[in-house]
């Protein structure tokens, strides 16, 4: 049994919330089933996790019942990769996640490194066991793209957040480095409903080419059950020989959109193991009479997804007038795209 007195400065404070900062190892999905299922008491009476504590009160946690029962959840392990901070203010944490990194715990490796675990760590050294503020991820990056990630620091901002993320008052912007010269020089939208590529018949599933995994998205009818509109605006910034660096701009947030989208339209990315035709990028793809260097194999220009979060603008929770009511937060582009960018320019160059 774990009991926990409140302090003053958490008087007021949801429940859940409290024992969150609390116990900070622990999930808020956690400590609702545990208030409800009256493993969590506050002075000897259940509640519910929407409890406002008060200074003073009381909290018994069964921690040992919770054990033999098997519910302890486990806790996200932060990866071997120092944070990079973008922006920091007292609502939110914005930071440049690399790739190779599972924004979240994944289900078939739940004991890997992941931004929710670094985020967490992150908090935790500020502090002495508790919590000033609990990280929340207010969205999600694919495992392989690098690039801007944003956390709420507190539960009235993750909700006011999450409102402007549904309502589009988000503007997420991408680079993507993709297969084939896109032909237009002026902006454009691809407009076509996405849904699991499950629901497609045999045939059509075959004639989208790729790898049919598990969890592949692609553009359905827009009268097909589970086909959802998506858009995304997109213009090319670099054209070479083959290969085009494209600025994609989301206006609904699918799964896997950019990469449906600009596959659909004929121009996946240039390395993507799902919707493309590659797992890695070389230089002998690209070069001409390229030779490898005697008795070693030959590296990759780029080993992951060639996307990259470039860009985020948002409504700013402090709505200061220095930021005139938005906050624009940009990540560098990482030293893989630098790379194959020079590359690039140095044996494709653009004919136009």
């Amino acid at each position: 049994m774990e009991v926990l007195v409140v302090p003053t400065e958490r008087a007021g404070m949801e429940l859940d919330e409290f024992l969150c900062l609390e116990r900070p190892l622990l999930n808020k999905g956690f400590f609702r089933r545990a208030i409800r299922d009256s493993h969590v008491t506050v002075d000897g009476a259940s509640v519910l996790p929407n409890h406002r504590v008060r200074d003073g009160e009381v909290i018994l946690i069964l921690m040992d019942e919770l054990e033999e029962l098997g519910l302890l959840p486990r806790t996200p392990a932060a990866p071997e990769v120092p944070i990079v901070v973008l922006h920091e203010d007292e609502q939110l944490l914005v930071v440049d996640k690399p790739a190779g990194v599972a924004s979240e715990p994944e289900r078939w490796a739940p004991e890997a490194g992941c931004m929710a675990g670094a985020l967490l760590e992150f908090a935790l050294q500020r502090g002495t066991g508790r919590l000033d503020w609990r990280p929340r991820l207010l969205h999600r990056l694919d495992k392989d793209t690098s690039g801007v990630l944003v956390a709420a620091k507190d539960l009235d901002t993750e909700r006011l957040m999450r409102a402007a993320f549904e309502t589009g008052d988000v503007v997420k912007t991408y680079l993507a480095i993709v297969e084939g010269e896109w032909p237009e020089d002026e902006e454009s939208v691809i407009d076509a409903a996405i849904g699991e590529a499950a629901d497609l018949s045999k045939k059509e599933r075959r004639r989208l080419g790729g790898r049919n995994k598990a969890g592949r998205m692609a553009v359905l009818p827009g009268d097909k059950k589970g086909a959802k509109p998506s858009r995304t605006r997109v213009r090319a910034l670099e054209r070479y020989r083959g290969f085009t660096l494209m600025e994609c701009t989301p206006e609904t947030g699918r799964t896997h959109q950019i990469r449906v989208h600009l596959s659909h339209a004929g121009f996946p990315l240039a390395v993507d193991p799902i919707y493309g035709r590659r797992d890695e990028l070389l230089l002998s793809e690209l070069k001409r009479g390229y030779r490898p260097k005697p008795g070693r194999p030959e590296r990759p220009l780029l080993g992951r997804l060639s996307l990259h979060a470039t860009a985020i603008d948002l409504p700013d929770p402090a709505r200061n007038a220095e930021s005139s009511g938005r906050l624009r937060v940009e990540a560098p582009m990482p030293e893989d795209f630098q790379r194959i960018i020079r590359q690039l320019g140095k044996v494709r160059p653009s004919k136009r």
